[in-house]
C-alpha cells in the first residue's frame, strides 16, 4: 500500500487507515456499528497491518473508550510499526468541565486515553470538535504542551470550520508552538463542501486531510438504489443519514460507479474509496467495517488505478452549485486560483 507525508510534517501514513468506531459497541448508538471485541479485533488490526495499514484511528468517546481499550489491545503485538491516532472534545463525565478544548480537559483526556490504550505515547492526538467558547491560544498551548512532555507526537484538528483551522494555525505560528499537521474531515463524492475551504486551506498550510465515512454512512456503499431507497437494519437507517442527502444525485452518482465497477470488476464502495484517495490534499482514507469481509473489501480498493476518463465522470457527476464567492471564482479565476481542486 502506497504511504504519503503527513501535511507537512515527516511522518508517513497509508493512503487508507483503520477506523474503529465499530471497537467496542457498548452504547447502543455504537453498538449498531458494530461490536468487535476480543479475537475479531485482533484479527482486524493483523490483517490491516498485513495489507500495509499504519494508521489506526479511534477517539474517546466512541463507546465511552471502550474502542480504545480494545484498540489498545489488539495492536500491542505491532505497536513498534503502528501509529495510533485518538480524538478528545466530547463529553467525557457529568461536571463542567469533561468536555471541549480546554487545557483542563485536554490534558486530562489524554492521560485517560493513553491508560486505555496501553501506551506511553500517542501518534496523532486531534481535537474533535470546534470549541468557541475556549480562547484558541489555551487550545494551542495544551497541545504543544503534550508534545513537549512526550506524550504526543503530532497534532491534528477535527469537523473545524475553515477560518477556526486558519486562525489556530496562526496562533502556532505567532507564539512558536506546534501546529495542527493534519485534519481530519468528512468528504466523499456525495458531500464535497470541504472543496471550498478545508481542502484548498490544507494544500496551502501544510495540513494533510484523513477523510472520514467516505461512503456517507453507507449511501455510497452500492446498497441504496432507486428501487430499494431503505435497507432493513442498515446504520444509515438506524442512526440517520450524514447531512441533507439529495436522492436523485446520489442514484446518479451510484449508476456512474455501477458502469466504472464493472470496468474493474470491483463493486461500487471500492470505486468510491478509490476515488477519494486520488483527490488533492487527501492523505488517508479512513475505513471502517462490521465484519471480516467488509475489511476485505474496503482493502482492495488500494488496488485499483481510476483513468482520468473516470474520474472525470465522477467529477461531473457529482459537481454542485457553488454558494458566493466559490462559483465567482471558479468561473473567473482561472490559472491564477491552482488550489479550487479540479473537476
Amino acid at each position: 500500500m502506497k504511504t504519503r507525508f503527513l501535511g507537512n510534517s515527516g511522518l508517513r501514513v497509508s493512503t487508507l487507515s483503520l477506523g474503529t468506531m465499530t471497537f467496542g459497541g457498548t452504547e447502543p448508538a455504537f453498538a449498531k456499528m458494530g461490536n468487535i471485541t476480543g479475537k475479531e479485533a485482533d484479527r482486524f488490526v493483523g490483517r490491516a497491518i498485513d495489507a500495509g495499514i499504519n494508521l489506526f484511528d479511534t477517539a474517546d468517546a466512541y463507546s465511552a473508550g471502550e474502542s480504545e481499550r480494545v484498540l489498545g489491545e489488539a495492536i500491542k503485538p505491532y505497536r513498534d510499526r503502528a501509529l495510533i491516532a485518538t480524538k478528545a472534545f466530547a463529553r467525557m463525565g457529568d461536571g463542567p468541565n469533561n468536555l471541549g478544548n480546554s487545557r483542563h480537559h485536554l490534558i486530562k483526556a489524554c492521560e485517560a486515553s493513553l491508560r486505555r490504550l496501553g501506551t506511553d505515547h500517542i501518534d496523532l492526538y486531534q481535537v474533535h470538535g470546534q470549541d468557541l467558547l475556549t480562547p484558541v491560544e489555551e487550545t494551542i498551548a495544551a497541545l504543544d504542551s503534550l508534545v513537549t512532555s512526550g506524550k504526543v507526537r503530532y497534532i491534528g484538528c477535527s469537523n473545524h470550520s475553515g477560518w477556526f483551522l486558519m486562525k489556530s494555525l496562526a496562533v502556532a505560528d505567532y507564539r512558536h508552538t506546534t501546529r495542527y499537521v493534519a485534519q481530519q474531515i468528512y468528504y466523499s463524492l456525495l458531500a464535497r463542501e470541504a472543496e471550498h475551504e478545508l481542502i484548498p486551506l490544507g494544500l496551502d498550510q501544510g495540513v494533510g486531510v484523513l477523510v472520514w465515512s467516505p461512503l456517507s454512512g453507507g449511501l455510497l456503499s452500492g446498497k441504496f438504489r432507486r428501487e430499494r431507497p431503505d435497507i432493513d437494519g442498515s446504520r444509515t437507517n438506524e442512526l440517520g443519514p450524514p447531512g441533507t442527502i439529495d436522492r436523485e444525485r446520489l442514484y446518479a452518482i451510484v449508476d456512474v460507479l455501477d458502469t466504472i465497477a464493472a470496468e474493474h470488476n470491483a463493486n461500487v464502495a471500492q470505486i468510491v474509496l478509490a476515488w477519494t484517495m486520488t483527490r488533492p490534499g487527501v492523505t488517508s482514507v479512513i475505513i471502517g467495517a462490521r465484519n471480516e469481509a467488509q475489511l476485505e473489501d474496503n482493502l482492495r480498493a488500494a488496488e485499483i488505478e481510476l483513468s482520468a476518463e473516470q474520474i472525470a465522470c465522477l467529477n461531473e457527476v457529482s459537481d454542485q452549485p457553488q454558494p458566493y464567492p466559490y462559483w465567482h471564482q471558479r468561473q473567473y479565476a482561472g490559472d491564477r486560483h491552482p488550489l479550487i481542486p479540479a473537476r
